[in-house]
C-alpha cells in the first residue's frame, strides 16, 4: 500500500499468515511467493498507520506545510519476504507504479515501522543501521535488539524481553511459584528468553525451570508428543509459553489430545490476547491464564476510520485496492468479479462493495483493546515528532557539523536518528514516549487473565500491571481478587520442587538437580537457623545453645554445686553437723577438763585438734556454691592447713604416747625432755607451716581461678575451680598423705602398748580410716565430671573429718558421759597394774 508524500515512511506488517515459495530453479524468471491465511490484527495494525499518518497531515500543529507518505508492504510472517520488503523501501527499487502525474516510482523512505518479528528486526536492522536508517518495531521484543553497537538505529514502542522476563519472574514471585516450565519458539524471541529466564530467575526468585524445550517450527506431531509428555511426567504445576501464537497452536492442539489438565499458564505477549486459542475446545485447559500483554490504549476515530475502508471497483491497479478487496473477501465469504473457476457453480456469493461492516462480526473493528496498534500508533507519531523537532532547527544554531540543520530536501535518515533519540511526547491516553540510551521505551505491561464465564464465552480482563521508573525501579501491582483460577479450590496452584525448609533446618541441594530441589536438613547441635530457607546454620556463641527446635540460640545450663539442690543441701548439713559435733565434744572436754580421761591423753592437743577438725568441717562449704576467684583461692588453702594441722597434733600426740611408754622404762627418762610442751606447740607450728608456705607458693605461681568447662555436655557450662598447677595440688595433697602415713606407722608400732596408753590403738584406727578415704578419693576425684568431683572432694573431707572425730573422741566421750566410774585415775591405773 502506497501513498505519496513530501516525506514517505515504510511499514512492515503481518498481513497473511502463510506463504508458498515457487521453484527456484533460475531456469525462468523467480516469480513472487504466494501468500495467504488473511491476518486480520495485522491489517488493523497496518490501518492504524495510515490513520495515524492522516491524522498528522490534519493536525496544523505538528509539521506543517508538509505531507506525510506511506509505502507499506506485508512480510507474511517470512524472513525472506519482509527482509526484500525492508530493502526495497531503503532502495526505491520495488517494480514502478504511478505516485502522481509527474512521479513515477518509489521513493525512498527514510524510516521504517516494523518488524512485528524480532528475528526480522534483528536481521533488516544489521543492515539498514550501517546506513543509519531509523527503524521503529511495535512487537519486536528480543533483548539483544538493544544492543547500539549492533543495531544503532533500531528504536521501539514495546518494552524488551529483558523486562518482560523481569515482569513474569516478578509474577511468579508474587504466588510463591518457584518450580516452572518453559516452553519457547525457535527464533531469537524464544532463546534468547529462555536463556534470561535461567539465569535472572535464580537469581531474583530463588526458583528455577524443571524443563526448557523449544517448540518446533512445523507440526511435528513426534515432537509435539514428546513435549507434552515432559510436561506431563514434571510436577511443575506452572508452564510459561514464550512463543509467538503459530508454535502455541499447534502445542495446544497436542495438550488436547492427550487431556493434560491441571496447568497454570502464563502467556508471553506474543498470544496473550490472540483470539485463536479462545476457543470451546481449548478454553477448557487455557482458562485461568496469566498473561503479560503490550500496554492497552485508545486511539479516537480509529474505528470510524475503519469503517471507511471500502474497495473501489474503478481502480483495480491501485496497491490499497488490491489489500482491501482481499480483506472484504475474507470478511463477508464472498469474491469479486471475475470469481474463481466454480464459485458460482458452489454458490458462492459474489461481492458488491456495498457490504457493509457493522452488519457482520469482524475482529477489524473492535477497537476496545489496542494494543500492538497502540504501538503502531506511537511509532509513527515518533518519527513525526523527530521529524518535526529536526524542521524546526534554527540555522547556525543546529547539532551538526558547524551548528547546521538538516533540510527536507537534503534529509539524511542518520539526522532522523539523532533527533528520534531525544523525542519525548504525550498520545491522546496519556502515556509518556521516549527512548532510552538503548533505544528502549519506558517499559510498561498490562497483566491480562482469561475468564471462563458462565455461558462458555472468555473474556480477557486486567488484572494490573507491571511498569518501570526511574524513582521506583519495578513495581508489580495486581488485584488477586479479580483473577480466575481453573481449579477446583479457585485458588493458586502450589509449583514447588521442595517445600520451604522451615526454621531449625538447612537447605542440602540434591545432586545433579536444579537449585530449588533440595533436602532439609537439620541443624546440628550448637547451630540455628532462624528462618526459611536457610543455605547455612548459624553457629551460637559460646555462652548459648541452640534450642531443641534449633531456632534460636538460649543461655546454655548453668551447672555448680549449689547450696539449692539435694546434693549440695546435703552436704551443707553434714558439714554443719561436723562442726557442731566438733564443738559439742569440746564442750565437753572443757566442762571435764579435769578429769582423768581428759589429762592423761594430752588435753592441749585434744583442744587443738578438735579446733582443726572444726575447720575441716568448715573448709567443706568453701567447695559448695557457684565458684569465685576468692572461694578457687581459698577452698584448697583450706583445705590444706586445716588438714595438716589436723594431722600435726595426730603425730605429735602418737609421738608422745610412744616417748611416755619409753620413759617409763628404767634408764629411758631422757627421752621425754624432747616431748615437752613447747616442743609439741613448736612441732606443729613448724608441720603446718610447712603446707602454709606450699599453699603460699601455689596462690603466687599459678593461682586457682573460676573456669566455664563445657567439654562435658555442649549444652551446659559447668563452674569449676581449675586448679592452675597440678603440681602445687599434688605436692599439697602428697604432704597431707606423708603426714598422715607416718602417724599410722607410728601408731601401728605403739598399737600394743599396755592399756594406759590405749590411745595409741585409737589413732591406728583413725588414720587407717584417713588413709582408706583419701586413696579411693584420687580415682573418685579424676574420673568426676564438674560439680561430681566438687562433692567427691566434699565427701572426702567429710568422711575423713568425721572418722577421725568419731575414732579418736568416741571412745572419750563415752567414758566421760555414760561411764563415769572408769573415768579415775584408780580405774585407768589399776586396770594398767593388772595387765602389767
Amino acid at each position: 500500500m502506497h501513498k505519496a508524500g513530501d516525506v514517505v515512511l515504510g511499514g512492515l506488517f503481518e498481513i497473511h499468515f502463510f506463504s508458498v515459495f515457487p521453484d527456484l530453479s533460475f531456469t525462468s524468471e523467480p516469480q513472487q511467493p504466494t501468500c495467504y491465511g488473511f491476518d486480520i490484527p495485522g491489517f488493523r495494525a497496518a490501518m492504524t498507520m495510515t490513520f495515524a499518518i492522516d491524522e498528522i497531515n490534519r493536525n496544523s500543529k505538528l509539521l506543517p506545510n508538509v505531507t506525510l507518505g506511506y509505502s507499506l508492504y506485508d512480510n507474511c510472517v517470512k524472513l525472506q519476504i519482509g527482509f526484500r520488503a525492508a530493502m526495497s523501501l531503503i532502495s526505491g527499487q520495488e517494480e514502478q507504479f504511478i505516485l502522481d502525474k509527474t512521479c513515477v516510482g518509489t521513493p525512498p523512505v527514510i524510516g521504517i515501522v516494523g518488524d512485528s518479528s524480532s528475528t526480522s528486526s534483528i536481521a533488516i536492522s544489521s543492515v539498514i543501521g550501517s546506513y543509519r536508517v531509523p527503524m521503529v518495531s511495535y512487537f519486536a521484543t528480543c533483548s539483544c535488539l538493544s544492543d547500539r553497537q549492533k543495531f544503532p538505529s533500531f528504536f521501539r514502542t514495546i518494552p524488551s524481553d529483558a523486562f518482560q522476563v523481569q515482569a513474569m519472574i516478578q509474577i511468579l514471585n508474587h504466588f510463591g511459584w518457584t518450580w516452572a516450565g518453559l516452553l519457547v519458539s525457535d527464533d531469537d524471541y524464544g532463546l534468547h528468553a529462555a536463556r534470561s529466564f535461567q539465569s535472572d530467575f535464580v537469581r531474583s526468585g530463588g526458583g528455577c525451570l524443571a524443563y526448557v524445550e523449544i517448540l518446533p517450527w512445523e507440526n511435528d506431531r513426534a515432537e509435539l508428543r514428546r513435549i507434552v509428555d515432559v510436561m506431563k511426567k514434571s510436577t511443575a504445576r506452572v508452564v510459561i509459553g514464550f512463543a509467538h501464537e503459530s508454535h502455541m497452536i499447534n502445542l495446544m492442539e497436542e495438550v488436547v489430545r492427550q487431556n493434560v489438565t491441571g496447568l497454570q499458564w502464563i502467556a508471553s505477549e506474543a498470544w496473550t490476547a490472540a483470539a485463536v486459542f479462545q476457543t470451546p475446545h481449548l478454553i477448557p485447559y487455557l482458562a485461568g491464564t496469566l498473561g503479560i500483554a503490550i500496554r492497552r490504549g485508545e486511539i479516537p476515530g480509529l474505528r470510524e476510520f475503519l469503517l471507511q475502508i471500502r474497495p473501489n471497483l474503478n481502480h483495480n491497479n491501485s496497491y490499497r485496492n488490491s489489500i482491501v478487496k482481499l480483506f472484504w473477501e475474507y470478511t463477508f465469504q464472498c469474491r469479486f468479479a471475475p470469481p474463481p473457476a466454480g464459485w458460482v457453480e458452489t454458490e458462492g456469493v459474489l461481492c458488491t462493495g456495498q457490504e457493509d461492516l457493522e452488519d457482520v462480526e469482524t475482529e477489524l473493528l473492535d477497537t476496545s483493546n489496542l494494543r500492538p496498534e497502540y504501538n503502531v500508533y506511537k511509532a509513527v507519531y515518533a518519527l513525526a515528532y523527530a521529524l518535526d523537532d529536526m524542521l524546526q532547527c534554527e540555522p547556525g544554531r543546529g547539532p551538526f557539523s558547524g551548528h547546521s540543520c538538516a533540510t527536507l530536501q537534503r534529509l539524511e535518515p542518520w539526522q532522523l536518528v539523532y533527533y528520534l533519540q531525544k523525542v519525548n511526547f504525550t498520545t491522546p491516553f496519556g502515556d509518556q514516549v521516549s527512548f532510552d540510551e538503548n533505544g528502549d521505551a519506558l517499559p510498561i505491561y498490562d497483566i491480562m487473565n482469561w475468564l471462563w464465564l458462565p455461558d462458555g464465552r472468555t473474556k480477557l480482563q486486567n488484572v494490573g500491571e507491571v511498569k518501570r521508573s526511574a524513582s521506583k525501579g519495578e513495581e508489580l501491582t495486581i488485584d488477586e481478587d479479580k483473577i480466575f483460577w481453573n481449579f477446583e479450590s479457585n485458588q493458586p496452584p502450589h509449583s514447588v520442587c521442595s517445600e520451604s525448609c522451615p526454621p531449625g533446618t538447612r537447605m542440602a541441594r540434591k545432586k545433579g538437580e536444579p537449585v530449588c530441589c533440595f533436602d532439609c536438613i537439620p541443624c546440628s547441635e550448637g547451630k540455628i537457623s532462624n528462618e526459611t530457607d536457610a543455605m547455612e546454620c548459624t553457629t551460637c556463641p559460646e555462652d548459648f545453645w541452640s534450642s531443641p527446635q534449633r531456632d534460636r540460640c538460649v543461655p546454655k545450663k548453668t551447672e555448680f554445686l549449689s547450696y539449692h539442690e539435694p546434693l549440695g543441701i546435703c552436704l551443707t548439713a553434714t558439714s554443719l553437723l561436723g562442726t557442731c559435733m566438733c564443738a559439742v565434744v569440746l564442750g565437753i572436754f572443757i566442762c571435764h577438763h579435769s578429769t582423768p580421761i581428759v589429762r592423761a591423753n594430752n588435753s592441749e592437743l585434744s583442744f587443738q585438734l578438735l579446733l582443726s577438725l572444726k575447720l575441716c568441717f568448715l573448709c567443706s562449704l568453701l567447695f559448695i556454691g557457684r565458684p569465685r576467684l576468692w572461694t578457687c583461692q581459698l577452698r584448697h588453702a583450706a583445705f590444706g592447713i586445716s588438714f595438716v594441722l589436723c594431722v600435726s597434733c595426730i603425730l605429735v600426740k602418737t609421738m608422745v604416747v610412744l616417748a611416755v611408754f619409753k620413759a617409763s622404762k628404767p634408764g629411758g627418762g631422757a627421752s621425754l625432755k624432747w616431748f615437752g610442751v613447747l616442743q609439741q606447740r613448736g612441732t606443729v607450728i613448724v608441720l603446718t607451716s610447712i603446707q602454709a608456705a606450699i599453699c603460699t607458693a601455689w596462690l603466687v605461681s599459678a593461682s586457682p581461678t573460676p573456669h566455664k568447662n563445657t567439654q562435658y555436655n555442649n549444652d551446659k557450662i559447668v563452674f569449676e575451680c581449675a586448679v592452675g598447677s597440678t603440681v602445687g595440688f599434688a605436692v599439697l595433697l602428697s604432704y597431707i598423705g606423708s603426714l598422715a602415713s607416718l602417724s599410722f606407722l607410728i601408731a601401728f608400732i605403739a598399737r600394743n602398748l599396755p592399756d594406759t596408753f590405749n590411745e595409741a590403738k585409737l589413732i591406728t584406727f583413725s588414720m587407717l580410716i584417713f588413709c582408706a578415704v583419701w586413696v579411693a578419693f584420687v580415682p573418685a576425684y579424676v574420673s568426676s565430671p564438674g560439680k561430681y568431683a566438687d562433692a567427691v572432694e566434699v565427701f572426702a573431707i567429710l568422711a575423713s573429718s568425721f572418722g577421725l572425730l568419731v575414732a579418736l573422741f568416741g571412745p572419750k566421750c563415752y567414758i566421760i558421759l555414760l561411764r563415769p566410774e572408769r573415768n579415775t585415775k584408780k580405774a585407768i591405773m589399776g586396770r594398767g597394774t593388772s595387765k602389767s
